[in-house]
């Protein structure tokens, strides 16, 4: 997903009782928003019904929206009311302010009648075919360019769009499509409404000539894809892999939580971008030859990131690294474990490669407002490779009860590490905070001088073994001599072992399970 997907997907081309953001006043319930769109101009038409509950009392409250600015792009709020009356109101640059009582509990619904050009989050531009499109693009809080909303992962909501347009348009979005009908004037209306709670950074419409076509169900799930007509006979082949995908998530994680799976050639900024049940690809992509990985980690979105959403930004591996193991997860079922072990080192070398330069822990809490710097190879790469770790620790069986038990509490709901934490310990039995302590919210890996020396006589090797970074780390360390397999437990800054061996072949870490560098060898 996203800028950092480009380069994590550069191969190819290339987010309850529900948890609120820290400190917020209200709990949006349900969106629905109503869009005129048009060819003559870039202007949108919005009307959106904000239904929400309040946290706390209040005499005002705020939606982000950010306004018209003075290049002319943003969006004027022209009425705000409550069951018919209005209300007053204030703007600022990046909020709407709305006057009104309300007690602790109370639920009310609003609706903010608004225009204006995007200036970001809905794209509006063209295809390559130069053709005109629109395209929602939300991630990571874009979404009130263009929705009045509470645009933070941790507010999740229903939503319904219903979107105006010339009838020579199709339009998808989240959710199952409730109506479509022919408007005077060469206009269609197209209605689509979303059942579960999802974050604005996943709400999302589509709206293109797209061909149209419906590969098949997955246990009931339909399957659509959604290309331009002149991709329609190498998009339809592509994308069709992900009724493939779909059954392995649905086996190893659990159901599946949304009514549709709809894949898209679109313009999204990024490689590719989750949207729930609706997913976005970079337009592409219909041609990529590693298009499976990529719907692979899309996919797994939709239970990871999606319904299970990290509660704050930097929680957010909880996406993207779970989304990255999960696509090394699916390629190894189909592929075999020497792909897994391919993967796991081309990560290694981008993990290693982002230290150089953003020295920091899997959770960082420095990176605060620009949140495209979070994707990194720490939220991908590593965390994918934490995740791995773990489920050696574990073992398989035990690995992926917690996973799924963790999907199962957190569905449509949000989740920070230190709960999946908990979910896991008590999966595999066994504390398991120094490993979450060491691997998330340490910066850096262990870095190990080994130094070995080979008795002829005896027969012996001599290990030792200096952990030469900062922090201290607890790992077992997998080796083979002579062919035979062991195991070190590594808990000391510096540790010394003997082993009988009839030569001085020594080989670490075989089957690719520890995250680390070795020097001296």
């Amino acid at each position: 997903m996203r800028n950092y997907c480009l380069s994590f997907l550069c191969l190819i081309i290339t987010h309850f009782a529900q948890a609120q953001q820290p400190g917020a006043a209200i709990d949006v319930q349900h969106y629905k928003f109503a869009l005129q769109l048009n060819d003559a101009d870039n202007n949108i038409i919005g009307n959106a019904t904000v239904t929400l509950k309040f946290l706390k009392s209040a005499n005002a409250f705020s939606l982000d929206l950010v306004k018209k600015n003075a290049k002319g792009k943003g969006m004027t709020v022209s009425s705000v009311t409550e069951l018919g009356k209005l209300l007053q109101f204030t703007q600022d640059s990046n909020s709407v302010k709305i006057n009104t009582r309300a007690t602790t509990g109370s639920l009310h619904s609003y609706t903010i009648k608004y225009s204006g050009v995007p200036a970001d989050g809905l794209i509006i531009s063209t295809n390559n075919y130069k053709h005109r499109t629109f395209f929602g693009d939300n991630w990571p809080n874009r979404a009130q360019n263009w929705l009045p909303c509470a645009d933070h992962p941790a507010d999740k909501a229903t939503v319904e769009f219903i979107v105006t347009a010339p009838t020579h348009y199709n339009v998808v979005a989240n959710g199952s499509k409730v109506k479509e009908q022919d408007l005077p004037g060469k206009l269609k209306l197209t209605h689509w409404s979303e059942k579960a709670s999802i974050s604005t950074k996943v709400m999302v419409i589509g709206v293109a000539d797209f061909v149209i076509d419906h590969t098949g169900d997955v246990n009931g799930i339909p399957v659509y894809t959604y290309v331009f007509p002149e991709d329609k006979e190498t998009g339809f082949k592509s994308y069709a892999v992900a009724k493939e995908i779909l059954p392995f998530f649905i086996k190893n994680v659990g159901p599946y939580s949304y009514e549709k799976l709809a894949n898209v050639q679109s313009k999204t900024i990024f490689g590719g971008m989750e949207n729930a049940s609706c997913i976005f690809y970079f337009e592409e992509s219909v041609k990529s030859p590693t298009i499976e990985e990529l719907m692979a980690h899309e996919i797994a979105h939709q239970w990871f990131g999606d319904a299970a959403s990290e509660k704050t930004w930097p929680n957010l591996w909880l996406s993207e690294g779970f989304a990255t193991y999960m696509t090394n997860l699916y390629i190894e079922s189909k592929y075999g474990p020497e792909k897994l072990k391919k993967r796991l080192l081309a990560d290694t070398a981008t993990i290693f490669a982002l230290e150089k330069t953003h020295f920091a822990p899997v959770v960082d809490t420095t990176i605060n407002g620009d949140y495209m710097k979070l994707l990194n190879a720490n939220s991908y790469q590593k965390g994918g490779w934490v995740l791995h770790m773990l489920r050696r620790k574990l073992g398989d069986e035990l690995f992926w009860k917690g996973i799924r038990s963790y999907y199962a509490q957190y569905k449509d709901k949000n989740a920070n590490t230190n709960d999946l934490c908990t979910v896991m310990e008590r999966a595999g039995g066994m504390d398991l905070k120094q490993f979450f302590k060491q691997w998330l919210y340490t910066a850096g890996h262990p870095v190990l001088m080994i130094e070995k020396t080979f008795d002829k006589a005896s027969k012996t090797i001599t290990l030792n073994i200096t952990q030469k970074q900062e922090a201290l780390y607890e790992f077992p360390l997998e080796f083979t001599i002579d062919g035979r397999a062991g195991i070190i437990r590594v808990t000391e800054r510096e540790m010394t072992m003997k082993f009988s061996a009839s030569s001085g072949n020594l080989v670490f870490d075989p089957n690719v399970n520890l995250l680390a560098t070795f020097e001296g060898l």
